[in-house]
């Protein structure tokens, strides 16, 4: 390698190190500015069972969301999960009906959230005659999230190293049981990158959550209306009087994407090990 390689090398990996450093740099100071803004504002009353004017309590936008997620997921998960499995798996080599397939997982990855929320509303709101419900934004969220789903596991599944089919093939398993026994195990850490990434989107939605499920501040069912934590959040800063508690909201938001990403990053890790 001679001087210019030379310099050329270090300067390319500073530039590296600086952009790192500063994607780095601007997380910490979104956190740090949410938790200075947000913990002097945290209160029991922030906590309380039910929403008041004046406690504009958060805990029913909380449990509305995990019911959102759970929802969510028992819905995309499966579908995304098994559509990844026949593209990778099953569908020949060049097989036109898999271009179409990832043709349309590209493109629904791009349409804004919005027109999301004005289909779930039309579609599942009315036609389907939910009403503004937990199953009608789930519904929607699951059509969203379900994109990421499918491509993180397809490429999950690609990753794997053919060695470990061929080698099951060798001791007389049959493709099913390869699939969920060897490939799936392999493929685990992946598939749960593309689970963590429609956990994040459903937190932080609220564009076609307004429209699907509705912004009532209250612990409700699937089948009822009630606002998510990013939902509530929003109609608390868009009030303009309770800028403290949209704070206090964001953070406490803030904590549960990073709680659920270490949890689901931890399982995927020993799901993936035991294989």
């Amino acid at each position: 390698m001679n001087r210019q390689q030379k310099i050329f090398s270090v300067a390319i990996k500073t530039l590296i190190y600086a952009c790192a450093i500063l994607v780095f740099s601007i997380l910490l100071a979104i956190i740090g500015y949410v938790i200075m803004r947000g913990l002097p504002h945290l209160s029991a009353d922030l906590f309380d069972w039910t929403y008041t004017t004046s406690n504009h309590s958060m805990l029913p936008s909380i449990i509305n969301t995990l019911q959102m997620i759970l929802i969510t997921l028992l819905i995309s998960v499966p579908i995304g999960v098994f559509a990844a499995i026949y593209m990778v798996e099953y569908a020949q080599a060049g097989n036109k009906f898999i271009k179409v397939v990832r043709l349309a997982t590209e493109t629904l990855q791009g349409i804004p959230s919005i027109v999301y929320g004005l289909f779930g509303y039309i579609f599942f709101n009315l036609t389907l005659g939910l009403g503004y419900s937990l199953i009608s934004g789930a519904l929607t969220m699951a059509i969203m999230v379900l994109p990421l789903i499918i491509r993180a596991t397809e490429e999950a599944l690609i990753a794997v190293d053919n060695s470990y089919r061929e080698a099951s093939y060798g001791l007389g398993a049959r493709k099913l049981r390869t699939v969920f026994n060897v490939v799936l195990p392999s493929a685990m850490n992946g598939i749960f990158s593309g689970v963590i990434l429609a956990i994040g989107r459903v937190f932080g939605e609220t564009a076609a959550l307004l429209f699907t499920s509705g912004s009532v501040s209250a612990l409700t069912g699937p089948t009822g209306s009630g606002s998510t934590l990013a939902v509530h959040m929003y109609k608390l800063f868009g009030e303009g009087r309770q800028i403290n508690e949209s704070f206090a909201t964001a953070l406490v938001l803030l904590v549960f994407v990073v709680i659920i990403n270490t949890v689901s990053t931890i399982l995927g890790n020993k799901l993936g090990g035991k294989q």
